[in-house]
């Protein structure tokens, strides 16, 4: 084995350790973001967050911007 050899083994592993840490932290950002923002279904933004990053990405921003959304108060009968 060569110089460049080990050279290239070790940027392989630095690029696949970062392609895993890019992956986790976009998987914790949302729940993370909601949870903070004492949002009411923070839970379900976490879930989503992961969900929808492992089965295609697609809908990762929907629950990125749902983190952010607070859900309004209820109206009551009297608040005309």
């Amino acid at each position: 084995m060569s110089g460049y050899d080990i050279f290239a083994w070790i940027v392989l592993v630095i690029l696949v350790a970062s392609a895993i840490g890019v992956f986790c932290i976009a998987g914790w950002l949302p729940g993370h973001i909601a949870k903070s923002r004492n949002h009411p279904y923070a839970q379900a933004v976490m879930v989503a967050g992961w969900i929808t990053l492992i089965c295609g990405f697609a809908l990762w921003p929907i629950a990125f911007i749902w983190a952010y959304v607070d859900v309004p108060a209820p109206r009551r009968a009297g608040d005309a």
